[in-house]
């Protein structure tokens, strides 16, 4: 089982957090269930809000050119028809929704990859937890010097953690995001060099993708 130093929010090591085998540390990575994650989260988010006129949208044409024979020219109903400048979209964008359905366990299996990943890079901290008293975002930039992590960051924490003040505190800060463990994405995760979690937010994993 991967052991990992639990620390204070000083940086002070308080105790070994023995972390779970089939979550924490899988030795053989799935990069392929990783990408089909991230590829569905990163479609949901997808506005899809293109949008092109089809030639019953576009103004104009109610009227047919010329007369249908004698003149000597191609027979036309209307100067909206897509072959004239001006005319209707064939085929073209509509709006519509890029999201797609994975199966629950394929999506669990994503996170304890990615959660896998992360310690076996060296890129996940333990702290046992955070909190603010109140509002100050040099209060959380030194909480994040105290715990050396140094580079972009996302720090996760359990649900009932989340509090407005570690929010604010944390909301400034280009390259931090802080957000509770229910609502943390694979994609987000791999955005970022680094991942804290609080002890709550690793029971929490040990429980729900057990």
């Amino acid at each position: 089982m991967p052991t990992i130093a639990l620390l204070n929010q000083s940086g002070e090591k308080i105790n070994d957090l023995v972390l779970s085998d089939s979550i924490f540390g899988i030795e053989q990575l799935n990069q392929q269930v990783i990408y089909d994650v991230v590829n569905c989260q990163r479609a949901a988010m997808r506005q899809g809000t293109h949008d092109t006129k089809g030639r019953s949208e576009v103004s104009g044409g109610g009227r047919k050119p010329w007369r249908q024979k004698g003149t000597g020219r191609a027979r036309q109903g209307s100067i909206r028809a897509p072959q004239w400048r001006g005319g209707g979209t064939v085929f073209g964008p509509t709006p519509r929704s890029y999201a797609f359905k994975l199966n629950k366990k394929v999506k669990q299996l994503g996170m304890k990859n990615t959660l896998s990943y992360k310690v076996k890079e060296n890129a996940l901290i333990a702290v046992d937890a955070i909190k603010f008293d109140e509002i100050k975002t040099k209060n959380f930039i030194k909480f994040l010097a105290d715990i050396k992590a140094v580079g972009k960051t996302m720090v996760v924490c359990a649900p009932e953690e989340l509090t407005a003040e570690a929010v604010l505190s944390a909301s400034n800060i280009p390259g931090v995001f802080l957000a509770p463990a229910d609502n943390a994405s694979v994609y987000e995760i791999l955005c970022y060099k680094n991942l804290v979690l609080t002890s709550g937010a690793v029971a929490y994993y040990e429980e729900v993708l057990k």
